[in-house]
């Protein structure tokens, strides 16, 4: 079992920048590949962006491409989220997570995913 643990949501106006942390409690399976996905209310929750733990290729969903960098820490199996000129409709809860065996096409539903964090609220204001 892996316990995730989100960090760094909050208040931030149009325009603005915001990073977002999640620290996993162990290490990952080197074949891993963990992701941020995001829910607004009422809505399903959508895959953002990904990264896989060995080599570190990243993936996003194009409304933020140029505009949210994922990136990691081995040493502290964490995982972050820069998210720069944000916008409003990137009102969301947050979640981190992780898929354990990865797979050759990176996978985007979130029924594909085996462990997620609690999630953390990021709120921008027009």
């Amino acid at each position: 079992q892996v316990q995730l643990v989100e960090s760094g949501g909050g208040l931030v106006q149009s325009g603005g920048s915001l990073r977002l942390a999640c620290a996993a409690s162990r290490p990952t399976f080197s074949s891993s590949v963990m992701a941020w996905f995001h829910q607004a209310p009422g809505k399903e929750r959508e895959f953002v962006a990904a990264i896989r733990w060995n080599g570190g290729t990243t993936y996003y969903e194009d409304s933020v491409k140029g505009r949210f960098t994922i990136s990691r820490d081995t040493a502290k199996n964490s995982i972050f989220l820069q998210m720069n000129t944000v916008k409003p409709e990137d009102t969301a809860v947050y979640y981190c997570a992780v898929d354990r065996f990865g797979a050759i096409q990176i996978r985007t539903r979130p029924r594909d995913y085996d462990y997620w964090g609690q999630g953390t609220q990021v709120t921008v204001s027009s």
